[in-house]
């Protein structure tokens, strides 16, 4: 059993330095977050790939946000998975095994239309990361809206599809059931897929009837502590990103949890 936790995006000014400053945190996992675009290139990223390796930080990428893989237009289509492509090109680079992504909106599509597109899309990303010998793997999240592809069911199938990995972002499945989230039912669907290591994103968040609304800093909702103790009591590996907006503070606590549960970094 091994728990990693970092924060989503560097604490510092730059991605080396927030490498650094991971470590010196005593936390052992950080998000790359290209989520306004990748502007990183590959000499950085290279650069990055070292320094986190030699410190001990396992990395993750998080591709940008204007990504629709359901859209009508075919060019936002085919600009969707080359921003997730270029974002799994930076990631071989840096030694992230893990491509975060969101595949976008259902639209007026039916949610079994919208399974088949993005099925078909990942599929052809899948080829594409085999045939340039990237050592990564798609990501696809649970989403926090109910407009959004990404229910937990929908991106297990995935899956088990493709063979793709997922991302399970606790926030997001506790916005989108309205405030209600079982962490035992959760981990019993993973358990049914071939996924034996689990990247997943946590914070609190805020919602409404349509979903998520924004996150928040770790207090209550949804809980952390009942997590950590399904984790442990399963003997679960699972890298835990923080994505509250003080994201290595809320690592820290997260931390702590753990430590008060049990557990030994």
């Amino acid at each position: 059993m091994k728990i990693w936790l970092g924060p989503a995006g560097s604490p510092e000014s730059s991605t080396l330095k927030g490498i650094k400053r991971v470590k010196e945190l005593e936390l052992n996992a950080m998000e790359v977050e290209f989520v306004r675009g990748v502007h990183m290139g590959k000499e950085l990223s290279e650069q990055c790939g070292r320094l986190a390796r030699e410190l001990g930080i396992k990395l993750s990428v998080h591709a940008p946000y204007y990504i629709n893989l359901l859209s009508r237009s075919e060019k936002v289509k085919k600009e969707s998975v080359q921003r997730i492509l270029i974002s799994c090109e930076r990631a071989a680079e840096l030694g992230a095994k893990y491509v975060v992504f969101h595949p976008g909106y259902y639209g007026t599509l039916p949610k079994k239309t919208a399974c088949k597109i993005v099925k078909q899309a990942v599929v052809g990303m899948n080829e594409f990361i085999e045939q340039r010998k990237w050592k990564v793997k798609l990501a696809p999240e649970t989403s926090g809206k109910l407009s959004q592809f990404g229910t937990l069911d929908e991106v297990l199938s995935l899956s088990l599809e493709t063979g793709c990995s997922f991302c399970i972002d606790f926030a997001h499945i506790y916005a989108r059931n309205l405030g209600k989230i079982d962490y035992e039912k959760i981990f019993d669907k993973i358990e049914k897929s071939e996924i034996k290591e689990i990247h997943s994103h946590f914070s609190n968040v805020s919602f409404g009837l349509k979903g998520e609304r924004k996150h928040l800093v770790m207090d209550s909702s949804p809980p952390f502590e009942p997590l950590a103790r399904v984790i442990i009591e399963r003997g679960i590996d699972i890298t835990i990103i923080s994505e509250s907006p003080v994201t290595w503070k809320d690592s820290l606590k997260m931390k702590k949890i753990f430590e008060n549960v049990g557990y030994k970094f």
